[in-house]
């Protein structure tokens, strides 16, 4: 089991919470949701029972077809699982809850109840066709489970993390030779991702043939899904054209490329309907940074980026039935012919969704000029804005966060540009290292930008 950040959230809410709200752990397929939940609920409860509703017998199904009187709903609970429940230091597990939605509009009772506590888990959870025909319980504390950050990545392969924090708070460089090292550690990070199954590969010192393919599998799993959602295989295309679409820098997402195609509603239905099931990361375009962030966004101008960069890797070289050893060992030597500058991009749309932010940028046109400027990120830190550009290799081209600055100077407290160069200064333009983005979104005020 990992050291997941997921795991100090439960711990909060147990402290808190329970009793008063079950705990919801949601997010994308083979992110860590059950094993988290399973090994909370052994390790701070006296007994506890786990219903996977994706393997379950169906003599245990039975019992949940009456929960009215929960007196005799407990003890048949315990009757069919053989587990003995005791009062307030108990927990029940609801594994995969979206597959009996019956049982999650239950929890609002079950939580009334008081005698025990309740951890759900999710994928695709908040999908409309999942919820439609249930009342959904208020009673839920959500608890976004996200692919293991860099900062889990490094407590999961050994790797001191207070090395990049301590870089992150440097304001001078830290020498070429210490930079390459370190940038060539958070490559390894981006090629093999945060989806628990490929770190625990690379941990064993499997070849990145072996992680790639288990990735795939992960990606296929993702399209098993898209395909029960819609048959067609249009929510599928969506998602596997996401970093086609970021390769050509676009200034926004295009369903219309994408089904070639006029859009239709039913085609934004499904779109919203991928952006619910956590694979992938919606980063909004803002009209006017003048005011509260969130109030402008525009939803029809967005760009998504994938919930994991190591996923993305794979989604790249998709193109061969295999990736190649060298192919990775290219990417983490940084000796590809490739600009990837769009993978460097999703790296740090993972960081910033990591610390339960969500994405926003910036793009807009000066009235008499033919060229128009974007800026990558918008951060919001004690109410005043961090626009954030990221470069794989030229730093020397930031016209678009010169002029945004020089727009919104008296809403504007920082300006970063992140790549893979050791840190520097051009004017008041910080140019940081992209491994020290993790520390320094931690460092930032927890004001949400909602």
């Amino acid at each position: 089991m990992f050291k997941r950040k997921a795991m100090c959230d439960l711990s909060l809410w147990k402290s808190r919470y329970a009793g008063k709200y079950a705990a919801l752990l949601q997010g994308a397929r083979r992110v860590g949701k059950s094993t988290i939940a399973e090994e909370f609920a052994k390790t701070n409860y006296r007994s506890w029972i786990i219903v996977d509703f994706s393997n379950v017998s169906n003599e245990l199904l039975r019992v949940f077809d009456d929960i009215a009187d929960l007196d005799v709903f407990f003890l048949r609970l315990q009757a069919v699982t053989s587990v003995v429940l005791h009062e307030r230091e108990s927990v029940i597990v609801f594994d995969e809850i979206q597959l009996a939605p019956r049982v999650r509009q239950a929890i609002k009772h079950l939580v009334k109840d008081g005698r025990y506590d309740y951890i759900e888990t999710g994928s695709l959870i908040s999908i409309r066709k999942n919820v439609k025909d249930i009342v959904i319980p208020s009673e839920e504390m959500k608890i976004d489970v996200n692919p293991m950050d860099f900062e889990e990545f490094c407590w999961a392969v050994g790797w001191n993390y207070q090395i990049f924090k301590q870089v992150a708070l440097l304001k001078k460089g830290i020498g070429d030779a210490v930079n390459r090292k370190l940038m060539r550690d958070f490559r390894i990070y981006m090629a093999v991702g945060g989806m628990p199954q490929a770190v625990e590969a690379y941990i064993r010192g499997k070849p990145f043939q072996e992680i790639d393919s288990i990735k795939r599998k992960i990606i296929g799993l993702y399209e098993d899904d898209f395909m029960k959602i819609d048959p067609s295989g249009r929510v599928s295309e969506i998602f596997k054209s996401v970093p086609s679409q970021l390769a050509l820098s676009k200034n926004r997402f295009s369903l219309s490329v994408v089904l070639g195609k006029r859009t239709t509603s039913k085609d934004e239905e499904l779109l919203f309907d991928l952006i619910d099931s956590r694979t992938v990361l919606p980063c909004y375009n803002v009209r006017s940074p003048e005011v509260a962030i969130n109030l402008t966004r525009d939803i029809g101008s967005f760009k998504l980026y994938l919930s994991d960069t190591g996923l993305f890797v794979s989604m790249i070289f998709n193109s061969n039935p295999k990736t190649s050893e060298s192919i990775y060992g290219k990417l983490i030597s940084d000796k590809l012919e490739s600009n990837l500058g769009y993978l460097y991009e999703n790296a740090v749309a993972q960081a910033i969704t990591s610390h339960g932010r969500k994405l926003y940028y910036h793009y807009w046109r000066e009235e008499g000029k033919t060229h128009p400027y974007e800026v990558d990120f918008l951060l919001i830190d004690r109410a005043k804005l961090i626009p954030v550009e990221v470069k794989s290799s030229n730093i020397n081209n930031h016209k678009s966060i010169e002029e945004f600055c020089a727009k919104y100077s008296h809403l504007v407290s920082r300006r970063i540009m992140f790549s893979q160069h050791d840190i520097s200064n051009d004017g008041m333009l910080e140019l940081k290292p992209i491994y020290s983005a993790q520390p320094f979104l931690s460092g930032l005020d927890k004001e949400t930008d909602e």
